[in-house]
Parts: C-alpha cells; structure tokens; sequence
C-alpha cells in the first residue's frame, strides 16, 4: 500500500476522513489522520478512509506509531531539512544579467514545424506567444475547467462511498448535468454526511 509523506502531503491541502458512512473529521492532512487513527484504536466500525478535498481521491496514510510520529511524517517540510533550493538572486544570476524574474517554469512542448514557424513570426517570440494563447484560453474557459475538476471529484468520491447506494446513477446523471435540484432529489436517502460532502464537492454546497 502506497503511504503519504510530508513531500506529499505538502499536495493535500485539505481533506475528510470518514468512519464508514459517518464524517469524523476535515482540516489538513496531519490533523485528519489523527482522527482515523483515534478511530481505529477505539474500534470504528469501519472502513475508514481519508478523500482529498480536491481530487475526491482516497489518500494513503501510514498511521503506525505514535500522534507525534503521524504529524511529523505528514507535517510540510521545513526548510532546515530541506535540500538546498537556490535564492531568487541565484536563479536570477543563473539566467543571465538583464534578464526580467518572471517565474517561468521551463517545460517541454511538442509542435509541429508549422506550429513552431508561426510561434517565431508572433512579437516577442515563441514563449509569449504561448503565454498569451493559454491566458486566452483560461479566460475563454468561463469556468468550465473548474466545474469539470468538481464533477470528477465528487463523481470519485461517489463511486467510493456511494456507488451503492439508492439512486447512485440517477444522482450521477444529475452531477454531470450540473442539475443541483435533481442530484439532491435522487441523494435524498443516503446518509446525511455522506450526501453533505458529496454536494460540497459538486456544487459548493456547505452544511449549515
């Protein structure tokens, strides 16, 4: 089974651990994984898994050893431990002297010669081309990004905890549908923190 260090626990912003169909607790990850292994010791009736607020994904966590031992394997790294990134300056120095800090992640892309011949005719050259092609799209985008991100996170979580339940699919259409009132409808009789949850994921929808 794949457990979840502090280097990746850095990703996890926040998350929920349930106790079978009962929510027992949210927050960040070190926090959380606490409570399952309070849950454990005092014999939950089980399973009890932890989802990633963002993704709906169920997250691994080693919970052997003491409270202090899980929060500090799960605790963000601190930079006395870690290895040595370089400063602005050097990043700066590295990249030659004139040369403006914008942040630029250096990544591979691959295109066709035409697409590269029409990126080197645009002013500024291929890169800026390419940086405002992606803010054009972002800005397009409308949110639909976004929404599809929730859907699949909640669908996820669904698939994990509810798929079977009473009106899975139905609920699952209505998700997809971006339909509030008809996936409520259909998640009516599930259980409340379970619906509760998957609601927050899908449509922002906090408990009162």
């Amino acid at each position: 089974m794949n457990t979840v260090t502090n280097a990746v626990a850095d990703t996890v912003a926040t998350c929920t651990a349930f106790d079978g169909h009962r929510r027992i607790a949210s927050g960040p990850l070190p926090e959380v994984a606490v409570a399952a292994r309070r849950a454990h010791d005092e014999q939950a009736t089980g399973p009890v898994l932890i989802y990633n607020d963002a993704t709906g994904q169920v997250v691994d966590v080693d919970l052997r050893g003491s409270n202090g031992d899980i929060m500090a394997r799960l605790a963000p790294p601190s930079p006395a431990t870690e290895s040595h990134a370089p400063s602005p300056a050097e990043t700066a120095a590295a990249r030659g002297r004139g040369r403006p800090k914008l942040g630029v992640v250096s990544r591979e892309v691959t295109l066709l010669p035409r697409h590269w011949e029409w990126l080197a005719q645009q002013p500024g050259g291929a890169s800026v081309a390419l940086r405002k092609l992606v803010d054009q799209a972002r800005h397009a985008d409308g949110g639909a990004t976004q929404q599809r991100q929730r859907q699949e996170a909640a669908y996820r979580f669904m698939s994990s905890m509810a798929g079977n339940l009473p009106g899975f699919e139905e609920a699952t259409r209505a998700l997809f549908a971006d339909d509030q009132a008809q996936f409520t409808q259909h998640a009516a009789a599930w259980p409340g923190d379970v619906r509760q949850y998957a609601m927050q994921m899908a449509f922002g929808v906090k408990a009162a």
